[in-house]
């Protein structure tokens, strides 16, 4: 792991593996730290890795408050642009990240197609809800009169929610940095998507309900949950506490090790983060790929086939996953550079 901390504003750009070209996100937010930075390089090693990629993984973070936003972005994007011409580091969106920020870095036709607009949002975004939805519905057989909860509710958590309610689910709660609120009979979806637009993370305090604190999320009742934020939000007192079925990630790096000890023991699959948010990352490397109904066909069997395949590990879906992407990893990666694991927090 090589960690770069940059001159010219307080950001990192981490990459975990030595070799020609590594990629991720650039993610923006007041408290990010070196260690986040690293533990997300190495999920999307694991990410490209069990997509069958050459591509090391790589991670750009920015420290930034809201008022100093596009100043770091400025020159955050100035002192990469020479990693990214050339191809040492290719980066996209992530949390806090919009694709005008990196518009002045080099492009490709495939990275314009994963911004078109596809059901409202960007197709990038769109892909990742995707694969949550469908690696969940994988898990439990179909998502049909089951209940979801999902902490956040940005690009990723908006779309997945969008995708597990037109597969016939109710999102019963979801949680914003503002709070979490309730519905057992579920939320009309396109109605929060609207408040959403217009009050951002603060449209909790707009459905006339009650606004619980954001970690009550994990205490609601629903047959999935959806964590979307930052990593280690499932360690393993909220293991032991959590009443859902399945977990199926839309953020990197969710899970703690004991949690996840604690997880299987219980009987609950905890899904691969690197599997259930792989859905952008597929329409980027996947070739050929002409118009967005073809990028959203390639994720959903793509993220299908490889979560029941995890799933027939008695280790865990998380373990299964990460045998999948070692073996394709022992294939190019010298066996000095291999990772010992997948990222946990």
């Amino acid at each position: 792991m090589k960690t770069l901390r940059l001159k010219t504003v307080d950001a990192y750009v981490a990459f975990d593996l030595d070799c020609p070209t590594s990629a991720g996100g650039t993610r923006l937010a007041p408290d990010v730290t070196e260690r986040e930075t690293q533990l997300l390089a190495r999920a999307m090693t694991y990410k490209f890795a069990v997509l069958e990629t050459r591509f090391g993984g790589a991670k750009g973070t920015i420290r930034a408050t809201p008022a100093e936003r596009d100043d770091a972005v400025r020159r955050y994007v100035d002192e990469i642009r020479p990693l990214v011409l050339s191809a040492k580091f290719l980066t996209a969106t992530d949390l806090g990240t919009v694709p005008d920020d990196f518009r002045s870095l080099p492009g490709t036709d495939q990275a314009d197609l994963m911004h078109t607009e596809y059901m409202g949002m960007p197709l990038d975004a769109y892909l990742s809800g995707l694969g949550v939805a469908t690696s969940a519905e994988t898990a439990l057989g179909g998502l049909t009169g089951h209940t979801v909860a999902i902490e956040g509710f940005g690009k990723v958590g908006g779309a997945a929610a969008v995708e597990i309610a037109r597969r016939g689910a109710r999102l019963v709660a979801f949680s914003t940095v503002h709070g979490c609120v309730r519905c057992p009979d579920g939320f009309d979806v396109d109605e929060l998507l609207d408040l959403r637009s217009q009050h951002g993370d603060s449209l909790v305090g707009h459905l006339g309900g009650e606004v619980l604190a954001p970690a009550e999320l994990f205490t609601t009742e629903a047959d999935v949950l959806v964590p979307g934020a930052r990593i280690g939000v499932i360690d393993d007192s909220r293991a032991r506490a959590l009443k859902a079925r399945v977990i199926a990630p839309g953020a990197n790096v969710p899970y703690t090790a004991v949690a996840l000890e604690v997880l299987r023991a219980r009987g609950i699959p905890a899904l691969a983060d690197f599997v259930c948010n792989s859905g952008a990352t597929i329409g980027y490397v996947t070739d050929g790929l002409g118009d967005p109904d073809q990028a959203v066909a390639a994720v959903e069997k793509r993220v299908r086939d490889l979560t029941k395949e995890s799933l027939k590990d008695s280790r865990g879906p998380v373990r299964g996953a990460a045998a999948i992407a070692e073996a394709h990893l022992r294939t190019w990666v010298d066996r000095a550079q291999m990772p010992d694991g997948p990222a946990l927090a």
